[in-house]
């Protein structure tokens, strides 16, 4: 059997993607901005994809901007609106427990003469609103946040905050980072106060290498990509035509049956938790309630290192991960597990186990099962073989 619990990581392409991603490769071969007819076939599938996105945001087409994925999406978010609002001020901030595609970011713009503020969490992971309010001031031009954490699933009161942001400057920019959270949630920027977007594809179950950012209409923005001024001059090269098609279709394939496909995420999660829990030594890293996401779940197995223990579960075919997939090349401690204050111990056996629903491709309660029966007996061995 297999259980693929990695899905914060990546997800499998469900087969409504892979049919349309195909169909543009075999049939809009075209130049999107071709004037002939195969680049207007080929643009045809941009439109309709920028068309589907913006009806799950409530939001215009010509606000979704196509990107490589979220790690694009964000640099554009946070390099082009800080340039560009260079002149009203210096301070961004952001929070301690952002993507290392944020925080390395803001290290680089901290090196142009940024000021970066780094906002604390509480034990949930969940940020300190007291200390938003604190930090921000008359030159505050940016604050990023992610809407989902990616490792432990706490979810930050983007509405609460964007609120306190706008009343202390109606010209501070917020942006969020709602990777984790699309496809899981409903988000409505313009109701949530929230003028920048970013998503990637690859996390519902659209293709890799595609992303996209909202930007809200007449937002600041300077391009760091430059060419042949596609996309209203902020983000040229040519349209990966197959790619956006295949993220259009996944973000609608993903809002049909929302409310059904987040209760049957949390009941993913509560098996697992309820299984686990019979488990010597097994804790919970962040809130695993209804206040968190669905689709994620921290756990720290004491007296195992994370790293020994994945690759134990890899050999009967079951998958979790370590911690965030694009910084498991730097193996150090977890920065999101540290911002909590946990033990050294606590973040060296954390394991983080993420779910997806579909009727094809989604996780199945015998895979929560299968991976909590085997947790449970490498549990017990690998300890055995710690203590000698």
């Amino acid at each position: 059997m297999e259980a693929y619990l990695d899905n914060s990581a990546t997800t499998r392409c469900s087969e409504r993607v892979q049919k349309i991603v195909c169909a543009a490769m075999d049939e809009a071969y075209g130049n999107p901005s071709s004037m002939h007819k195969k680049g207007m076939e080929a643009e045809h599938y941009v439109r309709e994809a920028a068309q589907k996105i913006a009806k799950t945001l409530k939001v215009s087409e010509k606000e979704i901007i196509f990107t490589s994925g979220g790690t694009e999406s964000n640099n554009l978010a946070l390099i082009g609106t800080a340039m560009a609002n260079r002149r009203s001020g210096n301070r961004l901030i952001t929070t301690q427990i952002e993507h290392p595609s944020v925080l390395n970011t803001m290290e680089y713009l901290r090196e142009q003469g940024f000021e970066i503020i780094y906002l604390p969490v509480d034990q949930k992971g969940v940020i300190l609103l007291d200390a938003l309010r604190e930090a921000l001031d008359p030159t505050t031009i940016l604050v990023s946040m992610m809407q989902v954490n990616n490792e432990i699933g706490s979810i930050q009161p983007i509405a609460e905050a964007a609120k306190i942001i706008h009343e202390n400057n109606a010209r501070t920019l917020f942006h969020v980072d709602a990777v984790q959270s699309y496809g899981k949630m409903l988000i409505r920027p313009k109701t949530l106060g929230v003028d920048l977007l970013s998503v990637s594809g690859h996390k519902i179950h659209g293709p890799k290498g595609v992303g996209f950012l909202y930007r809200k209409e007449k937002t600041k923005i300077k391009p760091v990509l430059f060419g042949g001024g596609q996309q209203y001059g902020l983000r040229s090269g040519t349209y990966n035509v197959p790619g956006i098609a295949g993220m259009g279709e996944a973000a609608a394939e993903a809002y049909e049956n929302l409310e059904q496909k987040i209760a049957g995420l949390y009941e993913l999660k509560d098996r697992l938790i309820a299984k686990t829990a019979a488990i010597d030594g097994i804790v919970v890293n962040g809130d695993a309630g209804r206040d968190s996401a669905p689709h994620i779940l921290n756990l720290s197995v004491s007296g195992v290192r994370s790293e020994v223990m994945l690759h134990a579960l890899e050999e009967y075919g079951i998958y979790v991960s370590a911690g965030s997939a694009c910084a498991s090349n730097h193996p150090q401690p977890s920065h999101t597990l540290t911002a909590l204050h946990l033990a050294p111990e606590r973040i060296e056996s954390a394991l983080r186990f993420s779910f997806c629903c579909g009727t094809q491709i989604g996780t199945k309660a015998e895979e929560i099962d299968y991976a909590a029966d085997k947790l449970a007996e490498l549990t017990t061995k690998l300890r055995r073989y710690a203590r000698h």
